[in-house]
């Protein structure tokens, strides 16, 4: 609990406060688990002192906080513009909200703390302890991460990026996979994310795909492309992939020599279809050609259980078939979706270790 004598000398101003904080330069200073939501503690000294606990909500905090215990405290929707929190203790605490824009975090310790919603535009998060620390829902623009690990924090995948933030080789070396719109928004390349691995040296453990459809089932392959992609699965999609003005035929047989699988969505439309029977006899030669497993075929329908046409029955005859027939319901989905990920991950065999 905070001392009563000094959080009575805090509620009679700033200026009482810095001029007793300069006699007692020394003394531990104890503002633990204290209401001072709303309090004007603008140009306050609160260097060292402990807050642990505190409701500091929208409270304009444009203090020296430097070195400060803040860990567990309620920040929801407070200023901190600007505010020097390097090695300040924010572990666990309600960050949701506030306005962290310029703010400098360096080395700070920001476990388990709760970013939702916070402006991190222009933020110094250099060296910080960001351990399972929430991003839900943050803005991000010219955020500085270096060196840092990202690799338990939550819902990256949901921060807003305004714009391109900066961060560098050692926090991707350190935070291993990143969700792909994550990577995307920082304005990572989409060349530098798919050879990340292998510059980092960091094993790949999925095949990558060709994904072959109808476009009558777009609304399935678009999710299944995005969920492969955050899951690290390296995947070619006509829609994001093929470049305007590319001779069509030729790029999509170039495509498919240089994946590991064709992942083929079988359905009554793909099956009717003659571009998807030719990016399937495209796969077969390249099964002849490689002596491996090349197409990888799931189902939304019944209709290659039934088809008359040669090349699908030859898959009902020969291949076991994933089953997306209830892709629409959530649970249902992400079994089959964990299946194709776990029959898509690459044996740890000599002869893999060179595949990028």
């Amino acid at each position: 609990m905070a001392d009563p004598e000094h959080l009575r000398i805090l509620k009679q101003g700033v200026k009482a406060w810095n001029e007793w904080r300069q006699a007692h330069d020394r003394g531990v200073v104890d503002l633990s688990e204290a209401d001072l939501a709303k309090t004007d503690v603008v140009g306050a000294d609160l260097r060292q002192a402990d807050l642990h606990g505190a409701d500091l909500s929208e409270t304009r905090l444009w203090a020296n906080l430097i070195g400060a215990d803040l860990s567990r405290t309620r920040l929801w929707e407070a200023n901190l513009n600007g505010v020097d929190l390097s090695r300040t203790n924010l572990a666990g605490a309600d960050l949701s909200g506030v306005d962290l824009s310029e703010a400098n975090l360096t080395r700070a310790n920001l476990t388990e703390a709760n970013l939702g919603g916070t402006n991190l535009v222009d933020a110094i998060l250099h060296e910080a302890d960001l351990s399972s620390a929430d991003f839900s829902g943050a803005l991000l623009l010219e955020t500085v991460f270096g060196n840092v690990n990202l690799s338990t924090c939550k819902n990256l995948e949901t921060i807003t990026h305004s714009g391109p933030s900066v961060i560098d080789t050692r926090t991707l070396q350190r935070s291993g996979r990143l969700p792909l719109i994550f990577l995307r928004g920082v304005g990572l390349p989409d060349t530098l994310i798919e050879y990340l691995p292998s510059l980092l040296g960091q094993a790949v453990q999925l095949y990558s795909c060709f994904i072959s459809y109808s476009s009558k089932n777009d609304d399935f392959a678009q999710r299944l492309y995005a969920d492969l992609q955050n899951k690290g699965v390296r995947c070619w999609f006509a829609p994001e992939d093929m470049k305007i003005g590319a001779k069509i035929r030729d790029t999509i047989d170039e495509a498919i020599r240089l994946r590991d699988k064709v992942l083929l969505v079988l359905s009554e439309a793909s099956i009717a279809s003659d571009w998807v029977e030719d990016e399937v006899d495209k796969a077969f030669e390249e099964e002849r050609q490689r002596g491996d497993v090349v197409l990888f075929p799931v189902r939304l329908d019944d209709a290659v259980m039934r088809t008359n046409e040669a090349w699908a029955a030859k898959l009902r005859r020969n291949r076991n078939i994933g089953d997306f027939r209830a892709w629409k319901d959530h649970d249902a989905y992400q079994t089959a979706l964990k299946r194709v990920l776990r029959d898509l991950q690459i044996d740890a065999s000599p002869d893999r270790s060179d595949v990028l």
